[in-house]
């Protein structure tokens, strides 16, 4: 049994294909599967149901692929416990990033952070909070930009800067006049949400439920995308909040809707977060350090006051 055998598995677990497993790997079909069932033959298992279209994993199979994925993962950091040693920074890294973070943030640090450390290539998703803290315990992701805090013993978090909400209020609602707003203003009732699944959405919720419970029946409109309330709010379908970065780059005719909170201004807190066992902690820091500089001259300092991603109940 070796390492690269057990590679190969994964490849063919995520793919369920041969042919697209051995491109992902670099080998010629016949050589991963001849490898597969070289495994297979050792163990005197299968593991995958190859009469299944596309292919599936036997229930062994299932137990071996968790094994694997832990053996595969544990390998790999004996390089990461070398380049730490050697103070290295660079190699692959994997980084997710929640959608409500991806479109403003990344354009802002990425340029900066691939000329100052070249050598690191990294690989960046856009995922959701759920299936990035998924990705960080099963070591598919090295770290992660959320919302925080997440409240997770398995988690590590550093915090890269705190975002205040705005109120993005179209002509003719009933807070039009109000140069800045409070807390109290606000009812979830008329409110343009994300789609469930976003944390920035438990994050409004949360603030509104503070203050007033609302009618689950109430009519609401959703969407996937801040872009998208923004142009339901300018139809007159209601307000929406909207996180602080997303208004540098608001077009000059929709700028006299945003409104800004009485301090203490209601927050987020955007974090890296990483697995507690993470080595690659260089790379890491290099981020931090990158995205907090660039921050401060984007976020002036305010009076704020968090509000947690978490929908607690």
């Amino acid at each position: 049994m070796t390492i690269t055998q057990l590679s190969y598995v994964l490849a063919v677990a995520e793919q369920q294909n041969f042919t697209k497993a051995a491109e992902k790997c670099f080998v010629t079909q016949p050589t991963l599967s001849m490898q597969i069932q070289k495994l297979e033959d050792q163990l005197d298992i299968l593991i995958f149901d190859r009469s299944k279209k596309p292919i599936e994993l036997t229930e062994v199979g299932k137990k071996i692929v968790t094994q694997a994925r832990n053996i595969v993962n544990e390998s790999y950091r004996i390089q990461d416990i070398v380049d730490q040693e050697k103070g290295f920074i660079g190699g692959e890294f994997k980084l997710g990033i929640i959608p409500t973070v991806m479109p403003t943030l990344l354009p802002m640090f990425l340029k900066t952070f691939i000329k100052k450390y070249p050598k690191v290539k990294l690989k960046i998703e856009e995922l959701t909070t759920e299936e990035i803290i998924t990705r960080i315990k099963d070591g598919h992701l090295d770290a992660a930009i959320a919302a925080t805090p997440l409240e997770n013993d398995l988690i590590k978090e550093r915090v890269l800067y705190f975002e205040p909400f705005v109120a993005y209020i179209p002509k003719n609602h009933r807070l039009t006049d109000k140069k800045k707003i409070d807390v109290s203003d606000l009812d979830i009732d008329d409110m343009l949400l994300l789609e469930d699944g976003h944390c920035f959405r438990d994050g409004v919720i949360n603030l509104c439920k503070a203050f007033k419970d609302h009618n689950e029946d109430t009519f609401q409109l959703e969407s996937g995308s801040i872009e998208t309330l923004i142009k339901l709010s300018d139809e007159g379908m209601g307000m929406t909040l909207l996180p602080y970065l997303h208004t540098l780059e608001i077009s000059e005719n929709t700028k006299s809707n945003i409104h800004h909170f009485n301090e203490p201004s209601p927050a987020r807190e955007v974090s890296i977060i990483y697995h507690k066992s993470e080595l690659k902690m260089q790379i890491i820091e290099a981020l931090q350090d990158v995205i907090a500089g660039i921050i401060r001259g984007a976020i002036a300092f305010q009076n704020v006051q968090i509000i947690s991603p978490i929908n607690k109940k």
